[in-house]
């Protein structure tokens, strides 16, 4: 798998038939993140695309690497992946050590953060991953220049950009 297009590809086969929080296929949600990461290169936009196929479908890492997914964009994968047992806040460390994963996940963060999700979720769960998504972007945004941040956010949820610093 070289393209862009054959990783949306597999995203859509690992996703047939979910849906996200609110109900909308879940391809949407991981086109949105690759769309966030494309001024990045095509590595990133794929893990875009795949960010939640370990965590979400029945595929692993192992899967991905046999349907031939580049070894860095697994690796990215892995990396944004939640791990059984870890603490929220420690996963969010972890991914802010990789510059790249960091930048994967504010592009996930920055789509489910968007007001016109949320405005789908009951109150109390919406405010509630509301501070989730803060706390994160705290941890993340740091992490990677302010620029790169802003790249994403103007695409992925604009209505962010106002917290940058």
């Amino acid at each position: 798998m070289t393209t862009v297009a054959e990783a949306d590809a597999l995203a859509a086969l690992a996703h047939a038939g979910q849906v996200d929080k609110i109900g909308v296929p879940y391809l949407a949600h991981v086109r949105a993140v690759a769309a966030g990461l494309a001024p990045f290169g095509p590595e990133l936009q794929m893990a875009g695309l795949l960010h939640d196929v370990v965590e979400d479908t029945e595929w692993t890492a192992e899967r991905l690497r046999a349907a031939g997914v580049p070894d860095r964009v697994v690796a990215l994968v892995e990396a944004v992946t939640n791990v059984p047992g870890l603490a929220y806040e420690e996963k969010i460390r972890r991914i802010a050590a990789d510059p790249l994963a960091t930048l994967v996940k504010i592009a996930d963060n920055a789509h489910n953060s968007r007001p016109d999700r949320s405005a789908r979720l009951p109150t109390a769960r919406a405010e509630r991953l509301a501070a989730k998504y803060r706390t994160a972007r705290s941890l993340l945004w740091p992490a990677v220049p302010a620029e790169d941040v802003a790249t994403i956010l103007a695409i992925v949820n604009p209505d962010l950009l106002r917290e940058l610093p």
